[in-house]
Formats: C-alpha cells, structure tokens, sequence
C-alpha cells in the first residue's frame, strides 16, 4: 500500500522527534521450539503387516458341527481366498460351571487363563492351528478376559484380595451388569496385574499368537495397558485391539479400538433417520481422532447381528451400503462368522447353534471390497492410508460422497442412504481422469461436475 506525500512527512517528524522503545528481538532457543513442535499422538508402532489388514472373528463354538479347532482349520483357505488378514479366536479358555449361564456358558466367564477349553481341543490343538494359520500367510490374536473370571476360577479361592467386594465383603460381578457368572477383578491390587501380564506373555511366547482382543478393556486402568503392551512387544511385536471407543487407549497401548459410534449412526440411517449424525461421524474423525490410530469398523459382531429371515435384523435394506461404507471409510473392516454366509439369527451365546455355511451370500462382495484394500494404499488402516475428504453433491441430505488418495492412488466412495432412487450431481474438480467401477467393471470418465444416478440404498466405489 502507497501512503499520501503528507502521512510520511508527518510520520518522519514525529520518528525523529518522540522518544520510542524497540522491542528486542524474540530469541527461539530449541528447547521452546520443541515445546511447541506439534508430536503425533500415537506413540506404539504398529506391526509393519497391519498396514492394510482386515479382521475376521471366529466362534470355534459355532463355526462347524464339530464346534473344535480342528474342524474350523478346513475354513483356512477360504478366508484366506476372501481377503482375510487376522483371525480373532473368541475365547478359547476353559468355562466356569459355577453360575453359568445356558448349557455351555459364556467364553467371558474364564475358569483357567493358562488352559484350553476341552470342547475346542487341547493346547497342541490349538499350537497347531496357529502354525497353519501362520502358513496361509494370516495371523491370530487371542480373545483376552482381564476384567473379571469365573466364580471357580482356583484365583477366588486362592487370592480372595484380588477380586472387589460388595459392602458385605462377599464377591460381585462387574457393577451395573447382569454378568452373574462372572466375579469382578481390582486393579488396585499389584500382584492382579502382574498375574495378568505374565499370563498374557506366556501365550505370546509358547503359542506364538500374534496378539490380543481385550475384553471391556476401558474398565481397567490404561496403566495397566501400557505396562503390558510394553513387556509384549518386548517379546514380540503385537497387534492389540480393545473393546472400547476412546483416543487415550491409542497413546501407548492399543493399536485398534472399536467404532461402535459409526455403527449407531449406519443403524439410525438405516432406520429412517436423517444423514446429520453420519456427516457428524465423519467430520469427527477426520478432526479429532489421531491420525495414526486404527478404527474396527463393522455392520456385525457377536453382540450384534444382521438380519433375520428374509428382513435384515439391523440395517434392513441397507445392509450392503453399510457393509461398503464400513470397508472404505478410515478404519479396518471387521467380519463376523457367518456374515459372509447371510447369517439369519442371532447366534445364541451359551448354547451350540451351528453356523449354516451352505450359502456365501456376500462372499464375493466381501472379496472385491478386501482386495481393493490390499492394492490401493488410499484405504490403508491409520496414517498408512488417505484422509477422507467430503466430495459435496446436490442430493446432500441423501447421499454420502468421498474420496481417499494416497501416494496418487485413489477411492470414490458413493452411497445413497435413501430409500428411492437419487440422480446427484457430483463436485468432482480435481479428481479428473477414468475410474473402474469396483463391482460393475465399467470405467468412468470424471471431471469437474458429475451426474450420476443411484438406486435406493445404492452405492458405487470407484478406483484409480
């Protein structure tokens, strides 16, 4: 900017003529530089074959007539054919009998935390499944139970002071649940953790699994987690997934949390509600959640399943939408057993109830989604892969746009979360070029603006 002739005759006279104080100069030493070096908040290092895994969790109960580790061993090469990177065995451990619930209890309900459920096999059983899964080239992590065991676990009987007390000092289950066959763990007890560890560390060492899902992880300390990560990577390099939602298990524990809330917000869609609370999931996790911190995004576990008869329990209509939304947003996509095969009921927990294998409905769909995930590193798990980035349309109450881009590679993911037909026009500037239709085949040419038309619930991924 130019000033009038007078402002700097003016502003001369008064430099020259008033008395002034010059700031001395800002010095920046290194230490307040670091101060204020932004620091990524995920301090683990994930193991190097998580980078763009998928997980897959298996009820040996369930999973063949036989409910044993043999029998699910013939499965391997079709999960492995599927796309399948980590098997996630529930628990395999020993059941309580006393307080249990149904015929054959719950998995949660751990009686020996160093033995082998009889129903599934021995422990050479199971030290040979987890060598022939190594040898597809998967790998395993144990359904780990650290928050509470069973009444008759010989830990009751022999170490009264590591469990909590109702006011009559008597046992209790973990409070507010109706948890009954299971007694409540304390924390604050040094030798529960150190107990706990060692356990841990011991199938990493003699069973050479790769990991841990853990149970209600948030009600334990995230101390403790941190101390066990530490002393487990220090055997080997794991993979550890808490049942939680929280960003602070990230900082030194858990390399993967559960995003139960992107769940809430497909099943509310699902269910006739508007996209808000969608969009809001997506703007949360793009701004809030660590970069470098793995999400398990799924449609089915096994506390929540599908559909039942010919009506889609959960998601109805939009089941296959969800389940695409489910694989290409930020995060690692999880199956349940059966999922692939069209899982018509709730599978009942305590008692056997055989999975029907007969029909692999979305197989296939599960197929192309995984082997999109495997090659095209914008839909890498963490920093490996690409932001998401909003790609507005003309139908935004409707229908949900985005793309993902790493090291050039690129992902359009389109889903209309309606049930009629939409026609939008898409933004798609900076996005020019052809794309292959992930489940038609068909290129398409993009460029600036778009129209494209998708029916109800339907979705489209494109690739380049």
């Amino acid at each position: 900017m130019k000033f009038p002739f007078f402002v700097l005759v003016v502003f001369s006279f008064l430099s020259c003529n008033t008395p002034t104080t010059v700031p001395a100069p800002v010095v920046v030493t290194r230490e307040v530089a670091d101060q204020y070096e932004p620091k990524p908040y995920v301090e683990i290092k994930h193991p190097e074959w998580t980078k763009n895994a998928t997980i897959y969790e298996v009820n040996i109960r369930q999973f063949t007539p036989e409910g044993n580790f043999r029998a699910f061993e013939a499965h391997l090469p079709r999960l492995k054919a599927m796309g399948v990177d980590i098997l996630w065995l529930m628990p395999i451990h020993p059941i309580g009998v006393q307080n249990r619930k149904g015929k054959l209890g719950s998995y949660y309900s751990v009686k020996d935390y160093y033995g082998v459920n009889p129903d599934f096999g021995n422990m050479d059983d199971f030290k040979a499944l987890v060598k022939k899964i190594h040898a597809a080239g998967m790998y395993v992590v144990l359904d780990w139970v650290a928050n509470h065991s069973a009444w008759d676990n010989p830990l009751a009987a022999e170490h009264t002071d590591w469990y909590t007390k109702k006011s009559d000092g008597n046992f209790q289950p973990t409070p507010w649940y109706d948890w009954e066959d299971i007694i409540d763990f304390d924390y604050n007890n040094p030798e529960v953790r150190k107990y706990m560890t060692e356990a841990m560390k011991y199938w990493v060492k003699d069973t050479d699994i790769d990991g841990f899902r853990c149970d209600v992880a948030g009600f334990i300390p995230i101390d403790f987690w941190e101390n066990a990560r530490a002393e487990l990577d220090a055997v080997k390099p794991v993979f550890m997934l808490a049942e939680w939602e929280s960003r602070d298990l990230h900082k030194k524990a858990f390399d993967m949390t559960y995003s139960w809330s992107l769940w809430n917000e497909m099943h509310a869609v699902a269910k006739g509600k508007n996209i808000n609370g969608l969009v809001e999931y997506m703007a949360h996790d793009v701004n809030a959640f660590p970069e470098d911190a793995y999400r398990m995004t799924f449609t089915d576990n096994h506390d929540k399943n599908s559909w039942e008869g010919n009506q889609y329990l959960n998601f109805g209509d939009a089941l296959p939408a969800c389940m695409v939304m489910a694989c290409t947003v930020n995060g690692m996509p999880l199956l349940y057993s059966g999922q692939e095969a069209g899982l018509n009921r709730s599978l009942r927990f305590f008692d056997k109830d055989t999975i029907d294998w007969s029909h692999l409905v979305f197989a296939d769909m599960y197929r192309k989604l995984f082997e999109l995930k495997h090659r095209n590193q914008a839909l890498w798990n963490g920093a490996y892969g690409g932001p998401m980035v909003r790609i507005y349309n003309s139908q935004m109450d409707k229908v949900i746009s985005f793309s993902r881009e790493k090291n050039g590679h690129k992902v359009v993911t389109l889903i209309n979360f309606s049930n009629t037909p939409s026609s939008a026009t898409f933004q798609m500037e900076g996005k020019q070029g052809p794309y292959k239709d992930l489940f038609t085949g068909n290129t398409i040419q993009v460029g600036g603006n778009i129209r494209l038309s998708l029916p109800a619930y339907g979705f489209m991924v494109l690739e380049r």
